[in-house]
């Protein structure tokens, strides 16, 4: 695919939604830190659910930290993996707390050196939070990257490196929340909506349906 084919899919996108946003709710970057911690292998309604009763009794390190692992758990037991997640989450907030004034570190390497934060959950705040160019690479955005052409790749780390040498630059800062709402809600995995896509016609992808 070429440069010029990329430029018109993003701009078709960016039409489509000129100011694309997380789907998590969040009013802070702690917030937003604690909903991507959560959201591993779980939707971001189910995350939504439970934020929504947590964030309004703890939403800072120290509140979290006061409810402890038991308490933490009984807002999050509904989401997958929650007891990795609890833990991870207190371990976290008391890191925050002593080391960074409790405050989102806004650099890749202390994200990613908290407990239970990748490179993915680290890619979505600095983009998110901190308007950092960033690509976070989940199952969405690596079938949408593979499937139409725009970015292909073996492996997760591959596609982040190719999209962010690849997607025109007036598009980067946004291109992660286009490309995941577009594999969310057309380009899904089993059966693509390419009959109801805005870019079929630019797209690589060969089996293309008519839904």
């Amino acid at each position: 695919m070429n440069k010029v084919k990329r430029t018109e899919i993003f701009s078709r996108l960016r039409a489509e939604n000129p100011a694309p946003k997380t789907e998590l709710n969040y009013a802070s970057p702690f917030e937003l830190l604690i909903a991507v911690m959560l959201s591993a292998q779980s939707t971001d309604v189910g995350v939504n659910k439970a934020t929504d009763q947590l964030f309004p009794v703890a939403n800072t390190p120290e509140t979290i930290l006061a409810l402890g692992v038991k308490g933490l758990k009984e807002y999050i037991k509904t989401i997958g993996l929650y007891n990795t997640k609890a833990e991870n989450v207190i371990k976290t907030c008391a890191l925050l707390v002593e080391q960074h004034g409790s405050q989102v570190p806004s650099t890749r390497e202390e994200l990613e050196a908290l407990p239970g934060v990748g490179r993915k959950t680290a890619n979505v705040v600095l983009n998110t939070a901190f308007r950092q160019v960033a690509m976070a690479v989940d199952t969405h955005i690596y079938r949408v990257s593979n499937r139409t052409g725009i970015a292909p790749g073996k492996t997760v780390l591959a596609v982040e490196k190719k999209l962010i040498k690849l997607v025109p630059e007036e598009f980067l800062l946004d291109a992660h929340h286009w490309l995941i709402l577009h594999g969310r809600y057309v380009c899904v995995a089993r059966k693509p909506r390419c009959g109801a896509c805005t870019i079929e016609d630019l797209c690589e992808f060969k089996r293309k349906t008519s839904y």
